[in-house]
């Protein structure tokens, strides 16, 4: 019979708290593999083993499902046998994938250690019994395109290929909630996953500046949302309306220092939203000197508006490696569609690059947000995002 083996990551590490972690984790395995029929999901010496029920169950549907689960550190389909050599060799045919490579090297896991042959032996009888059945491989022990696994764990044997990477980091919700400043661009979205790999619950927010941007702006966020939701489970997108504050800063205050401001107005009603849903921090997309509002000064004085702590996990990485992720994620093709958000479309043409903090305050008063922004906090659009396949 065929069954998933998934390899957990880094909460092996973890001390006493390490129940907890792995609680959340088969949770969180369970429900993204049912889906896919019925499976029992068990964990043991830090693998997680997922059985199907019965033989109407998908099991290359709960394997990339699977592969999307924060927490687990590798993964792959292995074929369930008895603890024998007899029995491995029995199942090698099976191993059809063999078939679209050249060579090969035999693995061997011997946790029972009452099993009469050793790693070696093991991986001796196996190599041999596999060029025997595929006649055309060659053994490569330093660089070999497929890598043939057998385990021999507590009661059975497992036989299986090289396993495929999971999605790694913390399983989700075990370090607790944060409020994601969601764009329409490429690195907001990343930050987010990489945040929610940590093992961060998300509460996207949006602001959103109809009729300065179009109905599609917000459309291209939602489906952001979706797309992140593959990977963290359900979300709730906040849509915050920003047009009558950045209207009133426009009205009351310099070009040079319209972004500063409508930031640090972001960052107040991120802030506040993040209090009424338990939130312990917000997470923005900054890269530290990508453009006129991310260098060190210019960060500095937007987090100087927000009572908590202020996540940017792209802070040190360039364009290219955020991109490379967006497109791994899957979010790329959405970022790059063109619609505008509510910052870009009022870009100042000279944005102040090094600003001070008690200027920005003097100008901030002149335009009295307060009741604008406890209003845009009060008056906030909800869409529910269902996990999506």
């Amino acid at each position: 019979m065929e069954i998933l083996l998934l390899k957990m990551g880094e909460i092996v590490l973890k001390g006493l708290n390490r129940r907890a972690f792995e609680n959340k984790l088969l949770s969180s395995v369970a429900s993204c593999v049912a889906r896919y029929g019925e499976f029992s999901v068990e964990s043991r010496q830090s693998t997680i083993y997922v059985r199907a029920k019965d033989h109407s169950c998908d099991m290359t549907g709960a394997f990339e499902e699977a592969g999307k689960v924060f927490g687990i550190a590798a993964l792959s389909i292995a074929i369930q046998c008895e603890q024998s050599l007899d029995a491995l060799r029995r199942e090698i045919p099976r191993l059809t994938r063999l078939n679209r490579v050249k060579t090969f090297k035999a693995e061997a896991r011997r946790a029972n250690k009452s099993f009469p042959l050793t790693s070696p032996q093991i991986c001796a009888e196996l190599g041999q019994a596999i060029l025997e059945e595929f006649p055309h491989l060659k053994v490569d022990v330093k660089t070999p395109e497929e890598i043939v696994w057998a385990e021999i764990r507590e009661n059975h044997a497992y036989l299986h290929l090289k396993a495929s990477p999971g999605a790694g980091g913390l399983p989700a919700g075990t370090a607790g909630r944060a409020v994601l400043l969601l764009s329409g661009g490429i690195d907001s979205p990343v930050a987010g996953w990489r945040m929610a790999r940590r093992g961060i619950e998300l509460m996207p927010v949006h602001f959103y500046s109809y009729p300065y941007t179009s109905p599609e702006a917000k459309d291209k966020v939602i489906k952001l949302a979706e797309l992140l939701s593959v990977w963290t489970g359900q979300l709730t997108l906040r849509v915050v309306s920003f047009t009558a504050i950045q209207e009133q800063i426009r009205k009351k205050a310099p070009e040079d220092v319209f972004t500063l401001l409508m930031r640090r107005s972001m960052m107040r009603i991120s802030a506040k939203i993040a209090e009424n849903t338990q939130s312990g921090a917000l997470i923005t997309g900054d890269s530290l000197g990508q453009v006129a509002s991310q260098t060190l000064e210019a960060i500095s004085v937007a987090d100087a508006a927000s009572p908590i702590p202020v996540f940017r996990p792209l802070i040190g990485e360039d364009k290219e490696e955020t991109v490379t992720t967006s497109r791994k994620i899957g979010t790329y093709e959405t970022s790059i569609l063109p619609h505008e958000d509510c910052c870009s479309v009022f870009t100042p043409r000279h944005p102040k690059t090094k600003p001070r903090l008690e200027k920005i305050e003097h100008f901030e008063s002149n335009c009295e947000l307060e009741g604008l922004e406890k209003t845009a906090v009060y008056d906030v659009e909800c869409v529910k995002i269902p996990k999506q396949d």
